[in-house]
């Protein structure tokens, strides 16, 4: 038995680590929507799983409290397979391996997915509870929320009867979400034809790893260092003074995650292999000397390898990388109105290039839409000019904030008889679907709440123990009295 069983309040953690033993990546959720329909038919409450593979839930109200206000209860099921490059897990068929260090709950060499399965689970105890006092509920659990929001994009219009919506997918305990940034996929690709690499060279595997990553909305202003963009800063200089040539670049994995690794492929002269090792070294200093007090494991070597057979040509070579340097990564600005919330960014997620197609993908986000497009066509200008060709897909709009929503203030009054703080409002850079819901229905009151969580998206991800317990006596004093 998984030890974070033992921990309170027992409902949602139980719910928690059962949801752990299920797999559930994006993408490949039919094991986790059948466990979500067997869960609600044992506990006896209506579920079904929709035309978007989102799963629905409806538990009728407490006797006596049909009249009260409808209450949607939301999170997504899916989660991030961010894995240590060590770790054998096979995020499809493997449960999470939770364990219990100090005041966190962590998994043993992957993400947790208490983002956003924390939410899920306590859905779930809601569902189950029947103590609780209530009137109508509702869950929506959606589908692949990580790699573009779409269960909420394809959620049908009048499937929902609520009045209040509760999104579950905050990720610090006191503050009450109220907004939050939109975003779109961005994807540039190009298809060259390779080269004969000279038989006399010699071929080098270039490792950058260690980072921090982190979560591309929350974690974007910290700071943190983004593999992709470090890596081109050695590359183009390899290129430049030891005749360098790239012949493979593979770096990051998910959209919606700061990448934390990067491997090239150089091809090069044999005798300015030992000068390249060098320059290798050189680079890990000033790396470590200019991210010091944020990035404290960077590990960035060579490698001598077989020399591959085929290579970029020279041109198309140096179009990308001058491309890579260039394209903006990080922070674009804040918000004027609140200079401590991040309004627009980019994050340079993913770089894939080998064999004859190249492959680049990048998550923009911004809170105005005009900013957004600017961002997008910002990086459509830059990547243009290296040949790519750029498309867009999976745009959704940020979620306007209100802040004299009656949940809200219900929610900030209840936190302040239960901690004896001031709650704390909040506008999130990170995606939320609460903007794509209140587009289908616009009349829901709205707002995100949940146990604080950090490290989203890595495999530092950790739950804190102490905070699920005070959001769990919130939720089930806002239930009542809604």
């Amino acid at each position: 038995m998984s030890e974070i069983k033992n921990l309170n309040p027992e409902c949602i953690w139980r719910n928690f680590d059962a949801l752990t033993q299920v797999p559930r990546p994006s993408g490949h959720l039919e094991k986790v929507q059948q466990f979500l329909i067997d869960f609600a038919a044992r506990v006896g409450v209506e579920a079904f799983k929709d035309a978007a593979d989102n799963i629905v839930m409806r538990k009728p109200a407490t006797p006596g409290m049909e009249g009260k206000k409808g209450v949607i209860l939301q999170a997504h099921m899916d989660m991030v397979p961010q894995k240590s490059p060590d770790s054998t897990h096979n995020f499809e068929t493997d449960q999470i391996q939770t364990y219990i260090d100090g005041e966190w709950v962590k998994a043993k060499g992957t993400t947790l997915g208490a983002d956003n399965g924390l939410g899920v689970a306590t859905i779930m105890a809601v569902m189950e509870d029947k103590t609780l006092k209530h009137g109508p509920v509702e869950a929506l659990i959606t589908a692949d929320e990580e790699t573009g929001l779409f269960g909420a994009n394809g959620l049908p219009e009048g499937e929902l009867h609520g009045d209040v919506l509760l999104n579950l997918d905050s990720e610090h305990w006191g503050k009450f979400v109220i907004g939050s940034a939109g975003g779109i996929n961005v994807t540039a690709t190009l298809g060259y034809k390779e080269v004969e690499t000279d038989a006399d060279d010699a071929a080098v595997r270039v490792t950058l790893k260690g980072l921090r990553g982190g979560h591309s909305g929350l974690e974007i202003n910290e700071g943190r260092a983004n593999a992709n963009k470090l890596m081109v800063r050695f590359v183009r200089e390899a290129i430049a003074d030891l005749d360098a040539r790239l012949a493979s670049w593979h770096g990051g994995n998910m959209r919606n995650a700061i990448p934390f690794q990067a491997v090239v492929v150089l091809t090069l002269p044999k005798e300015n292999v030992e000068a390249l090792k060098e320059l290798v070294a050189d680079w890990k200093a000033d790396f470590e000397d200019e991210y010091k007090g944020i990035e404290s494991d960077i590990e960035f070597f060579a490698e001598d390898v077989e020399t591959p057979k085929m290579e970029l040509p020279e041109e198309i070579q140096d179009n990308l990388v001058d491309a890579i340097y260039a394209v903006h990564d990080g922070v674009v600005r804040m918000i004027p109105a609140y200079p401590h919330v991040v309004e627009t960014s980019s994050n340079l997620a993913i770089i894939d290039i080998e064999g004859g197609n190249a492959l680049i993908k990048l998550l923009p986000r911004s809170a105005r839409e005009d900013m957004k497009d600017y961002v997008v066509n910002m990086i459509a200008s830059c990547l243009n000019m290296a040949g790519m060709k750029v498309e867009t897909a999976g745009s959704y709009g940020g979620w306007d904030p209100n802040p004299e929503s009656p949940i809200l203030h219900h929610l900030l009054r209840i936190y302040k008889e239960q901690t004896g703080e001031d709650g704390i409002i909040q506008i999130d850079h990170a995606g939320l679907e609460c903007s794509i819901i209140l587009g289908k229905y616009p009349n829901l009151d709205v707002v995100s709440l949940g146990p604080t969580i950090k490290s989203p998206h890595t495999t530092g991800e950790r739950a804190l123990i102490a905070t699920v317990e005070p959001f769990w006596n919130l939720l089930k004093q806002a239930l009542e009295e809604i």
